[in-house]
């Protein structure tokens, strides 16, 4: 019995070649419409789009193709990722973890981190007191030590200190002895106590 041949081909060699090449054809279909079923439920959250997705792969070849142009540039799970990231990244700190300067004041009900600009919590709608500037300058600095009354913050350091000698040298002074107590004693240790 004969069997018949595709496209007319009468030689067994060339038909067998055919026969393989349609084969391959239809196995790299099927892939690629498992592919694309497999790819879309990855990239799209909708149930209803994959199955759109998988149906226009059924199109031999042209539907793959069209779903690569249109198809989402992520996976779901790094939209996931990224989405945990910024929220991560918006999470507010009371302090810079490098330079330990304050960020923020803590709510003084719920503790969490508030902006100086608001004057309720969000979190437990708690009234935010007001805070004076200075205040919160010093608070800023992160370093313990305190401004010099008058400094402003554009001035340098040496026009704070002839400011500051000018005033010492305005002072007037009715004996040597009241001007040396008027310095800081950094000379003088207090004596021990003697041991009994």
């Amino acid at each position: 019995m004969a069997v018949s041949a595709i496209f007319g081909i009468t030689n067994d060699g060339l038909n067998l070649a055919v026969n393989l090449l349609l084969l391959f054809l239809l196995v790299l279909w099927v892939a690629l419409v498992f592919w694309t079923h497999a790819d879309a439920k990855r990239r799209i959250s909708d149930p209803m789009l994959v199955g759109c997705a998988t149906i226009a792969a059924l199109f031999p070849f042209v539907g793959t193709i069209v779903y690569m142009v249109v198809r989402p540039p992520e996976y779901l799970e790094d939209v996931h990722e990224r989405e945990l990231e910024i929220a991560a990244a918006r999470r507010a700190f009371l302090r810079c973890p490098s330079c330990l300067r304050r960020l923020k004041e803590p709510c003084g009900t719920c503790g969490k981190p508030l902006d100086p600009r608001w004057k309720i919590c969000p979190y437990c709608e708690a009234e935010v007191p007001e805070r004076a500037p200075q205040q919160q300058r010093r608070r800023g600095s992160g370093r313990g030590r305190e401004r010099a009354p008058g400094a402003g913050e554009g001035e340098s350091r040496a026009k704070t200190e002839k400011r500051t000698a000018a005033k010492a040298d305005q002072r007037p002074a009715t004996s040597a002895g009241a001007r040396e107590s008027a310095e800081p004693r950094r000379e003088r240790k207090p004596a021990p106590e003697p041991r009994q």
